[in-house]
């Protein structure tokens, strides 16, 4: 039931996107950018923006679709929120425990967060520095280190 937008470009994300997301999309997608650690590209993948490991980096790719780079995050626009995912969240329960904490902290409404999506309802509680902080505090060799503890046998 979600919308899958199949587009090629963020610029083309954004323009199928209805008007009341378009902003917020804009804004999350130039946090994430502004923060994004160093060695991460971004481009469209599964219909979703992603934040991703380029195959130069880690050859290997994503064991779930072979010869795909490594997701790192992806934002998409859903018929009931837009959704943030970190993969590397739930990996890392310190990381876990900060984000809750301080999200809990500075949004009035409750955290819908599933094993590494965020689901926000209202673009008017986006927490955008926060989300930065988020993006910013876990480098792509860190990333890597654990995706390997947690997928490869």
């Amino acid at each position: 039931s979600d919308m899958l937008i199949e587009v090629d470009t963020f610029e083309d994300y954004l323009a199928a996107l209805p008007e009341n997301r378009k902003e917020a999309v804009e804004r999350l997608h130039q946090v994430i950018v502004e923060q994004l650690p160093a060695g991460f590209e971004v481009g469209i993948l599964g219909a979703m923006i992603n934040y991703y490991v380029p195959l130069a980096a880690y050859p290997d790719g994503y064991h779930c679709t072979p010869g795909e780079p490594l997701p790192f995050l992806a934002l998409a626009s859903q018929k009931a929120h837009i959704a943030l995912y970190h993969m590397g969240i739930y990996m890392d329960q310190e990381l876990n425990d900060w984000f809750v904490a301080a999200y809990q902290a500075q949004v009035p409404t409750k955290l819908d967060m599933g094993k590494s999506c965020v689901r926000m309802k209202n673009p008017k509680n986006i927490p955008y520095e926060l989300i930065g902080d988020l993006v910013s505090k876990m480098s792509m060799e860190r990333y890597i280190e654990l995706y390997e503890k947690n997928h490869r046998k």
